[in-house]
């Protein structure tokens, strides 16, 4: 007890002691009588002592309200005793060494630069300079200069850029001395004009006298000159003088040396100065070339090798291998131009934008790349500093959230007269209606009758010509390519093949006969290697030439009696169910249900979704048939594609279901990036090892397959395939090229191709190397999809997440300033994943995300209106226009029949309130696609649920916006070469019809006074995980502005919150937290905005799924699937019951606690991650191991943390509850 008070009185003497002598000091200050005695000396050595020997003293020197450090720095400014001044140089020394840099702060903002920059100076005119006083003048500037941003221009000001230098030079061997001097030079240097002046006074060559070959003397010393030469080489001016001076081959000759003797790793620090000198050097054009010249990418390959067996060595080798890809020449992408292979004639050329210049392009221009890739020739020898300090200090704006609260009012706005929108009118038949001659009586359901013209095989012309709607069963059928001699031999040991002869009785070509040939057949396995090799792509010919085709084949059968397709296998198939083609003897499979049936009513539905967060045992049900063989052949032979396609994937002919397992999200391997990286090194390294031979190009007419046994095929001519060009760089290693978008010259991401004559046990890797997005989810575990025929044949039909060593990283091929939007030396990313393949002599497809051809919707389409109950579902197909290339674009609706036809039921009917929904205007997120599947399908439903929806809304769905873009491979753009989901301000007829018209369908609901309550426009997302929505919100938008006084009394309804909400609690892969209501000025002429700001649909929405996975939630760390995304549409099918239950009959007034969105946005972590992009969060963690010197700027290079090594990345547990676990309770 008496030590606690004994230490208790210590303190307050000694904190009354402080400000006593500060106290003493500040009266010294105010009589300049007493400045000039001992007293001031006396008193800053007693508060020297006491800052020295207490913590608590140094605390309260910096402390808010305190004036100490004012009284301190202005005694430094007025005294003139040089033992005054190098006490209190000691002091604020001693303040600012413990504490971080808070303090140093706190001096900078008191004035400390300008004082301690003004005695410099000062001092500096003594002969010789006090070399005490020197060293602590310069030992403070050094600690408190990063804390000023703006202490290179005041250096500059007050005259002081050379005293350090000079000191430096006239006292090289007092190391004492030049230490601090050199720390200070490094301060000065983050400022380019004091680089660049130093420079001219020689402090480059000064550096080089300082660092040298490996010595265990002085390495502090040399370790701040590496420091202080790597940031006066930032400036390109004393890089070129380093270049000239022939300091690229001194440093690489200095590191080399020091790699040697240090092998006890002990001057790390050291070793990586010595790169970042390097990498500051090859910022410039000629510091690359000299490199190269200096065969620096062979000393730096072979250094970082010997390194990677030590993990603490990893800075050194992610420094190398920054500097390596660097340096690594500029490639041309192998290719005669970047627009896209295939072409298309506008009928109406834009005035402006990027078509209009593709189309205004000279014919000899080179697309591929500019004269100069690297941007140095424009630089001059002054570097002026744009001083705009005061700005970093301020949060990152977002200029591209509309601020203009005059332009974010919703204004509706027909935009069109009522007489033209009259047009619209037959696509509306339900509203004038009256049913009198339906039979409305019987509410049993309808047994599926199938369609008498899908009863036998059918021929599959090509798209080229025209043709009925209904194929002449009599006198089509479907060809196969021509089988080789040898395989027709081989006919009596394996089963016939995938043959659909024509139905022809005059030939004989019975489908009786057809079987009781096949049943002559020997029995064997119908997984035989041979089958897959004899398995050749289904032809679409004009004509069947013949009703028996030589070489293997398959028949096709139908079960009169049950409608169903068959594809009978040689082994039992246990995970799937029938589809549409009996392709082998034996037990029948059978393909496609509908995923959705398992929502039958919401009891269930709340039972399976509010488990905890455990992930979901994922189960293939039994569902009704959608996919049927036949029927897709029939819907392909009316798809015109640009190409004018000939083939069909085998993919989109069996069907997919999803696997019975679950596909977690692929764990980074360490280091797998740097690997792949060192691998593309090699390649200018050892360049005799390259094969660099062509094997597939679409460019070249006359190019076929190779016949080489070891040499994989690859395919990419059948619907929405894209591959462009493939080259063989390795024996099993192949450079991939995608296709531009047609009319474009940019937009690769979306691939789907074949390859075929793999071995098995062997990995291959694919680079696709033409990416232009500066990040990927295959950074962060999502993996290409593979679809293998011979699993499918083992009635396995399905695609599956394949790949391993996958990663996205910026390569050495160039883009031109044609292709990157104007801006100068971009470059492209490649894609890189290996597979092992399974079976030998496979046929597999891969693609970017789950392939959803045009064909299969018309397929699925069909099939739905082939199945309803047309006495209890009221189901429309139409054909809302054609595309440019002469498509259908699909309108469905949907609803529920009457329940007779009287006036009251009939008008229930037609006063539902309409739910508009859209997907696909984007070709490559075809995850929408299969949501707008599970919406269908669930809407189609026979659950009670579903008819009760039905019962509630009338649904216009419009499933594919973009049929041309799907149809031919592109991934973002239709046929003019235009994003379809920017034009919807101002769409062209001409240009854009699917759009312009899908304006005119909500512009006629607006004009009869019958706006949707909901709008939602399907999409896919490819840098965030989950689904989540966007939505318009005026308050919302303010509130991420610094307009806020504004939007404080802006009253505005909640309700766009309501459906958002209701999804968080009700399907499992989507998240709330990732949703955002903010309008931005680059969406203005999105469908999300426009149905909003200009049709007057509050609830306007943007659905987003991910093409990765889900990090929270019943699926958190799984990959999704097509089972999860029709999961999904179901969902949002639900929600919409939901939020018809929760309103009342009048009005929709939502429960004050489920739109709480004051507090939700208040608390929630707002961040702005980009000027395009809003996200309540940001869209991944920092991937450490990116060793990419930038993924977004124009080659400039991002300083890495010291010990950033290859670290995983890691998706932090957000403290999300399971979104199933929490329920609200609608009243």
């Amino acid at each position: 007890m008496n030590k606690a008070k004994a230490s208790s009185e210590k303190s307050v003497s000694a904190s009354s002691r402080t400000i006593s002598l500060l106290s003493q000091l500040e009266k010294i200050n105010l009589d300049p009588v007493l400045g000039e005695s001992d007293s001031a000396r006396h008193v800053t050595s007693k508060i020297l002592h006491l800052v020295q020997s207490q913590e608590k003293t140094r605390k309260e020197m910096t402390s808010k309200g305190s004036t100490g450090i004012e009284i301190i720095l202005s005694t430094l400014e007025n005294t003139r005793d040089p033992q005054t001044i190098v006490n209190i140089l000691n002091i604020l020394i001693e303040i600012v060494s413990i504490g971080g840099g808070r303090r140093a702060s706190v001096l900078v903002t008191k004035g400390g630069t300008q004082i301690l920059l003004q005695l410099l100076l000062s001092a500096s005119k003594d002969s010789p300079p006090n070399e005490e006083l020197m060293v602590l003048l310069h030992t403070l500037l050094a600690k408190i200069g990063p804390k000023d941003r703006k202490i290179g221009v005041k250096a500059r000001i007050n005259g002081v850029l050379n005293i350090s230098l000079n000191l430096v030079k006239h006292n090289l061997q007092n190391h004492r001395l030049v230490l601090p001097c050199l720390q200070v030079l490094r301060v000065y240097s983050t400022n380019s004009v004091n680089a660049v002046s130093l420079g001219k006074n020689g402090v480059v060559e000064l550096m080089f006298k300082i660092i040298g070959p490996f010595s265990k003397r002085n390495t502090s010393l040399m370790k701040v000159a590496l420091d202080t030469l790597a940031a006066l080489l930032k400036s390109k001016t004393n890089a070129r003088r380093a270049v000239d001076r022939g300091y690229v081959q001194a440093l690489l000759t200095i590191y080399v040396d020091w790699h040697r003797h240090d092998s006890r790793h002990r001057y790390m620090l050291i070793r990586k100065g010595v790169l970042q000198c390097i990498k500051s050097i090859t910022n410039i054009k000629l510091g690359r070339k000299a490199f190269i010249d200096a065969n620096g990418m062979k000393i730096l390959y072979n250094t970082s090798q010997e390194c990677l067996a030590v993990r603490t060595l990893d800075p050194l080798v992610n420094t190398s291998s920054l500097i390596m890809r660097k340096c690594f020449p500029k490639n041309r992408l192998p290719l005669p131009t970047i627009k896209s292979t295939f072409h298309f004639q506008l009928p109406v050329i834009p005035a402006s934008g990027p078509v209009a210049q593709l189309y205004n392009l000279p014919p000899d221009v080179d697309d591929v790349v500019d004269e100069s890739d690297d941007n140095d020739d424009a630089e001059t020898e002054s570097e002026i500093e744009t001083e705009i300090d005061d700005d970093k200090d301020q949060h990152f704006k977002n200029d591209d959230i509309e601020t203009d609260i005059n332009k974010l009012k919703p204004r509706q706005e027909l935009g069109r007269s009522i007489e033209e929108l009259k047009m619209y009118e037959q696509f509306f038949p339900e509203l004038s209606e009256n049913f009198q001659e339906w039979d409305l009586v019987s509410k049993e359901p309808k047994p599926f009758v199938p369609d008498a013209n899908l009863s036998g095989p059918i021929v599959v012309p090509t798209a080229s010509e025209e043709h009925s709607a209904v194929a002449n069963p009599s006198t089509k059928g479907v060809a196969l390519k021509e089988c080789s001699p040898l395989l027709t031999e081989e006919c009596n040991r394996r089963p016939v093949f995938l043959e659909l002869p024509k139905k022809d009785s005059a030939k004989g070509g019975s489908l009786h006969q057809q079987n009781d040939q096949r049943n002559m057949l020997p029995s064997s396995q119908c997984l035989s290697q041979e089958i897959v090799k004899g398995l050749d792509r289904i032809s679409l010919q004009n004509s069947a030439k013949n009703d028996q085709y030589s070489g293997t084949g398959c028949v096709i059968e139908k079960e009169n009696k049950a409608g169903i397709t068959t594809l009978a296998s040689s082994k039992p198939c246990e995970h799937v169910s029938p589809c549409g083609g009996s392709l082998f003897e034996g037990s029948s499979v059978q393909l496609g249900k509908l995923c959705c049936t398992g929502v039958d009513s919401e009891e269930e539905e709340d039972s399976r979704s509010s488990s905890s967060g455990e992930h979901a045992a994922l189960q293939v049900s039994d569902v009704s048939p959608v996919h049927d063989c036949d029927l897709y052949l029939e819907m392909v032979k009316n798809t015109k594609s640009i190409p004018e396609y000939s083939e069909v994937a085998y993919p989109d002919y069996f069907g997919h279901i999803p696997p019975p397992f679950k596909e977690p999200i692929l764990e980074r391997r360490y280091g797998v990036q740097r690997t792949k990286i060192c691998q593309d090194i090699e390649r200018l390294i050892h360049q005799n090892d390259i094969i660099d031979k062509v094997v597939y190009d679409l460019d070249n007419s006359s190019f076929s397959v190779p016949e080489e046994a070891d040499v994989l095929k690859f395919n990419s001519k059948f619907e929405s395939g894209n591959l462009r060009k493939v080259i063989q760089i390795r024996k099993n290693e192949y450079d991939l090229i995608l296709n531009s978008d047609i009319n474009s010259n940019h937009y690769h991401q979306w691939f789907y191709f074949e390859v075929s004559g793999m071995k098995t046990g062997i990995g291959y890797r694919f680079n696709i190397i033409n990416c232009e997005k500066s990040n990927s989810q295959f950074n962060y575990g999502m993996q290409p999809l593979m679809y293998s025929v011979q699993e499918a044949l083992r009635c396995r039909p399905c695609w599956t997440r394949v790949g391993t060593d996958i990663c996205y990283y910026k390569n050495h091929f160039s883009r031109s300033s044609i292709a990157a939007g104007g801006q100068k030396g971009k470059s492209y990313y490649t894609i890189t994943f290996t597979v092992t393949f399974q079976h030998k002599e496979d046929v597999c497809y891969f693609a970017y995300h789950y392939p959803y051809t045009y064909s299969t919707l018309k397929m699925h389409l069909r099939k739905l209106e082939s199945m309803h109950n047309p006495q209890q579902i009221y189901f429309r197909h139409d054909v809302l226009c054609k595309t440019l290339a002469g498509n259908s674009c699909p309108l469905v609706t949907i609803t529920a029949m009457p329940e007779s036809n009287y006036y009251e039921h009939i008008y229930q009917f037609r006063n539902r309130p309409y739910i508009f929904l859209s997907a696909r205007v984007h070709p490559g997120e075809t995850n929408a696609s299969w949501v707008m599947k599970g919406t269908l399908e669930y809407l189609m439903s026979n659950s009670p649920n579903a008819q009760s929806l039905r019962e509630s809304y009338i649904f216009k769905i419009i499933p594919m916006l973009n049929p041309d873009g799907v149809i031919n491979g592109n991934h973002r753009c239709s046929l003019s070469g235009e994003d379809l989901n920017r034009q919807w301000q101002n769409p062209n007829p001409d240009l854009h019809p699917t759009i312009y018209h899908a304006k005119g369908l909500l512009q006629y609901l607006a004009a009869i006074k019958r706006l949707p309550l909901v709008y939602c426009d399907y999409h896919g997302h490819s840098r965030k995980k989950n689904v989540f929505m966007y939505g318009c919100s005026i308050k919302e938008t303010m509130w991420h502005t610094s307009v806020n006084a504004a939007s404080c009394d802006l009253m505005e309804d909640p309700a766009y919150r309501a459906l958002p909400k209701i999804l968080s609690h009700t399907a499992p892969a989507f998240c709330m937290g990732s949703c955002s209501f903010v309008v931005e000025k680059s969406k203005e002429s999105t469908a999300r905005v426009v149905v909003w700001r200009e049709i007057g649909v509050q609830r306007s929405y943007t659905m987003e799924s991910t093409l990765c996975g889900c990090d929270q939630g019943k699926y958190k760390g799984l990959q999704i699937g097509t089972r999860e995304l029709e999961e999904m549409g179901a969902k949002f099918c639900v929600g919409l019951l939901r939020l018809k239950r929760m309103s009342s009959p009048l009005e929709y007034n939502l429960p004050s606690n489920l739109l709480d969105i004051e507090n939700e946005l208040i608390e929630s972590s707002c961040k702005v991650t980009s000027p395009t992009t809003y996200v309540l969060d940001e869209d991944e963690p920092r991937f450490l191991e990116e060793v990419d010197y930038s993924a977004e700027s124009n080659d400039e290079d991002v300083e890495l943390a010291d010990n950033v090594g290859d670290y995983e990345a890691t998706n932090q547990d957000d403290g999300l509850s399971d979104p199933d676990s929490t329920r609200i309770h609608l009243s």
